[in-house]
């Protein structure tokens, strides 16, 4: 019988974040208060988020010790598992060899958990008693709500309003973990009210989710905001991933031609790949290729520009450098609600930029007819946004099958999808769409980015 699985002992779990900074291939663009458009001081930071995660936003240090009590808290569900899959491989008649690290083995069935369990913890030494943020397709939500109900503290999320209708049971599983989950834009806020005075029939987006949230943190001292991607150091906690998975694949002696992961704000792209893309920018595997896959809906690395512009809609927060689809893009609702974000993480597109990446975008029939085929081979539902990964991940496939190249391909499926069979009824159904997004559209978003004289 074959061995299909790889797993670490806790003994093995790494205990160290690995921070990609250090390594970039040049420095990084800074970013900007959006009131003086000056480089972000750790003071204009402070009335969202605590002092330590501030300091790792902004560390200089390549690695960063992962608390005991964080660590403690992994143990329930890591290591996570390295899966060979032989049966896709075999569906394929491909001769490259696939593998996938499997993020859906905790609570929250996603690998939101490694970031919100370290966000909670150091929210709660600073003294903070309840958190604020946002959710797209509800895997952020329900992480922080089992990581805040731990902890003791309280949680308001608001959740975008197309996956507040679209994946109810992500609501549930945050609310019996105590949350407070809104449909937004709601009226609760200057900023959803704005949104639903323009368009009272707004579907939402992570853009406008992110305005209300940070509106809630900056006027109540209590209060913190928290979000589930973009930023560094939420890309640095969800590195644990790629950590592991690099000892797993040592001890089959292989190492990925490929790493592919899909991309929203891109925390699990960062999470699978930094730790690999280490090598390659210290020159040690040059030739290494990493894929990050998103919507064609919600191209932002594939269409976007690369520019200044708000994390949010409203424009409550810093000026970050990245590619984006503007602040004021509404994605379509697509059932992958977790990758419908304006802009990318800063790290990821500065690699991008740089050419050290590559993104490609699929359509969304042909992401859930891959996730049927996953399904069907390997038994696992994948989340819809882990769907892109694998279609891409097929694609590469079928292209050693053209070539005859046995090529090791590794990767991220963040999530499982138990919780989005509502998307997966409407895909057996013929009733999802593709949605088609014409450059002239994409332009007259580009024609609201902030303006910024740079030297």
């Amino acid at each position: 019988m074959r061995n299909n699985q790889i797993y670490l002992n806790p003994s093995e779990m790494p205990t160290e974040y690995y921070n990609i900074l250090p390594d970039m291939p040049e420095p990084m663009a800074m970013p900007l208060n959006p009131g003086t458009k000056q480089p972000i001081s750790p003071e204009d930071l402070a009335p969202l988020f605590p002092e330590e995660l501030i300091m790792q936003e902004m560390s200089p240090e390549r690695f960063i010790k992962i608390p005991e009590e964080v660590l403690e808290l992994y143990s329930l569900s890591r290591p996570t598992p390295v899966h060979r899959a032989y049966r896709l491989e075999e569906f394929l008649g491909t001769p490259a060899k696939i593998y996938f690290k499997y993020e859906g083995v905790n609570p929250a069935g996603s690998h939101k958990t490694n970031t919100a369990i370290a966000q909670t913890y150091y929210n709660k030494r600073a003294g903070v008693k309840k958190i604020v943020t946002e959710t797209g397709a509800g895997q952020w939500g329900s992480a922080l709500s089992i990581a805040t109900q731990h902890f003791g503290m309280e949680l308001e999320v608001f959740m975008v309003k197309v996956s507040y209708h679209q994946k109810p049971y992500r609501k549930t599983l945050m609310q019996l973990h105590g949350a407070t989950v809104h449909a937004s834009p709601t009226n609760l806020t200057n900023s959803g009210r704005q949104i639903l005075e323009q368009d009272a029939d707004s579907p939402g987006s992570l853009g406008i989710a992110i305005s209300e949230a940070v509106e809630i943190a900056a006027n109540s001292s209590d209060t913190n905001y928290s979000l589930g991607s973009v930023l560094n150091h939420v890309m640095l906690h969800q590195t644990i991933i790629g950590e592991e998975a690099k000892i797993q694949l040592a001890k089959v002696d292989e190492y990925p031609d490929i790493i592919i992961a899909s991309a929203g704000g891109g925390s699990n792209f960062a999470g699978l790949s930094f730790p690999f893309l280490r090598d390659k920018l210290t020159g040690d595997k040059k030739d290494l290729r990493v894929i990050a896959v998103e919507p064609s809906s919600c191209p932002t690395l594939t269409k976007g520009k690369f520019a200044y512009d708000f994390g949010d809609t409203v424009g409550f927060t810093p000026l970050l450098k990245m590619f984006t689809l503007g602040h004021t893009f509404v994605p379509p609702a697509i059932h992958a609600g977790g990758l419908r974000y304006h802009g990318m993480a800063p790290t990821v597109s500065h690699l991008h930029k740089h050419g050290v990446i590559e993104a490609q975008n699929y359509h969304q029939i042909e992401v859930f007819d891959a996730a049927r085929d996953f399904l069907t081979t390997e038994g696992i539902l994948p989340a819809p946004e882990s769907a892109h990964a694998i279609i891409a991940a097929i694609t590469e496939a079928k292209k050693c099958k053209e070539t005859g190249e046995a090529k090791t391909i590794l990767f991220n499926l963040s999530g499982h999808g138990f919780l989005d069979l509502g998307a997966y009824d409407s895909y057996i159904n013929n009733n999802l769409e593709d949605y088609k997004l014409p450059d002239e559209v994409i332009m007259r978003y580009f024609a609201d980015l902030p303006v910024i004289e740079e030297s």
